[in-house]
């Protein structure tokens, strides 16, 4: 028996690279996968369906179940058509794995809005338009005396959390306030038998290898590992068994926050108090010049 035995799954982004390796492992796991992509370009434009259905059609061939979705996460009526087809074609919804995401790559002084809004709407908007239509599904289970024991995984980034990365103003505010959704949902979810947590990962996809530098990096170590028989650092199935993982009944973690690459995971703090200075009256400018850092 496979650690998703009988769960249901819905899994956005996951026609290609870190989507496509959660959806390929949680139906050898034995889970029922609805598989979501809109499967437009690196910045988010054009549909095809192909991708996301590629996908099913490999699971199918393996004696899995699956269907595909390709509608839009980043509009409230999407995401909830997303989560009605997992219960209307699998009977129910047990764990929301938000993956897609796209780039606008630019310098925040050259950022035009429409670069700023939509990465902003599939990243942030699409994770908690997903996250609210499955948040309401449970508490309605709940409240009905069906208590769920489910699980949320968000896709956060070390480019919005840890490593600030120039060029990706958008990118890395959409990034840390899924960070950010991941705490309060977790708080919030708990009393509904939903754990909530989140991982920024480093993989070889489509979008780090257009990434300047990252990509030229990645795609030698795929070089390097297949020419060598060795361990492929970058590869995106490193990342789907920790997420696996957060989803299955063996898990009883929540309101984490995890980076994974390669062999590599570990647990991330977010803000906290690095140094702290006192008045015991008014603050005034010249003594905080002289106590700031």
């Amino acid at each position: 028996m496979g650690a998703l035995e009988g769960k249901v799954a819905v899994i956005t982004g996951a026609g290609r690279g870190i989507g496509r390796e959660h959806a390929l492992l949680f139906a050898r796991e034995g889970a029922a996968v609805v598989v979501n992509d809109l499967d437009g370009s690196n910045s988010g434009e054009g549909t095809d369906i192909g991708p996301a259905q590629e996908v099913v059609n490999e699971i199918l061939a393996a004696g899995g179940r699956a269907v595909a979705n390709t509608e839009n996460i980043a509009t409230w009526d999407g995401a909830k058509k997303l989560v009605d087809q997992a219960i209307s074609e699998f009977g129910g919804l047990d764990v929301v794995i938000n993956n897609a995401g796209i780039l606008r790559d630019t310098f925040i002084a050259g950022m035009d809005e429409s670069q700023w809004d939509s990465v902003v709407a599939v990243h942030l908007k699409g994770h908690a338009a997903v996250l609210h239509h499955a948040a309401a599904y449970w508490k309605d289970q709940s409240k009905a005396g069906n208590q769920p024991n489910a699980a949320v995984v968000n896709t956060a980034s070390a480019s919005g959390v840890t490593v600030p990365n120039a060029g990706q103003g958008n990118y890395g505010a959409a990034k840390a306030g899924i960070a950010a959704l991941t705490l309060v949902a977790a708080d919030e979810l708990a009393r509904y038998g939903v754990r909530v947590n989140a991982i920024a990962p480093i993989a070889r996809t489509r979008l780090t290898l257009a990434t300047p530098g990252m990509g030229v990096m990645m795609a030698a170590a795929a070089e390097d590992a297949a020419a060598e028989g060795g361990f492929d650092a970058f590869s995106p199935a490193n990342i789907s068994p920790l997420v696996a993982y957060l989803a299955s009944d063996k898990c009883d973690i929540t309101g984490k926050v995890f980076a994974v690459q390669g062999g590599a995971i570990s647990e991330l703090a977010g803000w906290h108090d690095a140094k702290t200075i006192e008045t015991e009256g008014p603050w005034l400018i010249d003594d905080l010049a002289a106590r700031l850092p």
